[in-house]
């Protein structure tokens, strides 16, 4: 359903507001560099501090902006079940291709729990619903016979899932347990590669922010097979995708988008605040590594 370079996009700020019109060129200029779908409100786009009127704004926009060019995939996860499911409600009438839902955070559900929250849902919503799992955040971990079981269930609803747990084998667990058209997306940069050679169908990448055409062309060299000029993508790219997370994210990657585009200020939202010293001196070294500045 979905594949190739997906970003995770950023929420410009400025005075502590949405910055609107910086969020519309950021859309223009990754669907220019080929990106091929957007994601808005996700963990790289500061979701947890926006509020949802801010929240369903910087989705209604992102749709607005893509204008049908590329599918956006709407953050609309929470560890309110009901406020996932508003979101979700938003999202659908907005025109979103899909919602991208987290496991619930801070809760600590059960894989019961999980179950009983993805499942209530699929039957709220007729929106495709794209899985998140990210332990390292949540601590909740979606086992992968839960995210078997919930497809099983909900075919048409549970279609592709965003996995950035670092457990590659769980890309053969879910592709031995469901069908080839449930779509697999990584959900961590450095392991693209591997992910993809598993069986995965692309990236909702952080780098994608600021390496848009270098990220597109690595997918494009997968899905061709060329493994050489992958490789040699990937080697340009490493270094980025770890300074990506140097310092707490989305930190370092509004620093290295400020250094990239004049339009994008280095502004994020308490509890998050700039990176420091030293990491930005690995996005600084990194970006010239990858030949972006």
């Amino acid at each position: 359903m979905f594949s190739g370079s997906i970003p995770a996009l950023v929420t410009p700020f400025r005075g502590g507001a949405f910055d609107e019109a910086a969020f519309r060129k950021l859309v223009d200029w990754q669907i220019e560099m080929g990106s091929s779908a957007l994601v808005p409100c996700g963990t790289t786009g500061e979701s947890s501090t926006l509020s949802n009127a801010e929240h369903h704004r910087v989705i209604e926009v992102c749709i607005e902006q893509a204008a049908g060019r590329v599918p956006v995939i709407a953050g609309c996860g929470s560890n309110d079940t009901m406020n996932a499911r508003l979101h979700l409600a938003f999202s659908k009438k907005s025109g979103a291709a899909a919602g991208l839902c987290v496991a619930p955070y801070y809760n600590r559900p059960s894989q019961e729990g999980l179950i009983a929250h993805f499942s209530f849902l699929a039957e709220a919503t007729t929106l495709p619903i794209v899985l998140y799992n990210v332990p390292g955040r949540t601590v909740t971990d979606l086992l992968p016979e839960t995210v078997i079981a919930l497809a099983k269930k909900y075919p048409d609803r549970f279609v592709a899932i965003k996995d950035a747990s670092g457990d590659l084998s769980r890309v053969t667990d879910h592709r031995m347990g469901l069908s080839k058209d449930f779509c697999q997306l990584s959900g961590d940069d450095e392991l693209w590669l591997p992910h993809s050679a598993a069986g995965g169908a692309g990236c909702i990448s952080v780098t994608a922010n600021v390496a848009p055409q270098l990220c597109a062309e690595f997918h494009a060299a997968i899905a061709a097979n060329d493994l050489a000029r992958a490789r040699e993508l990937n080697d340009k790219l490493y270094p980025l995708h770890y300074a990506m997370f140097d310092d707490a994210s989305p930190g370092p990657v509004k620093y290295a988008l400020s250094r990239v585009h004049d339009f994008i200020e280095n502004e994020l939202r308490l509890p998050m605040v700039p990176c420091n010293a030293a990491a930005r001196k690995a996005v600084d070294e990194a970006l010239e590594h990858a030949g972006l500045v």
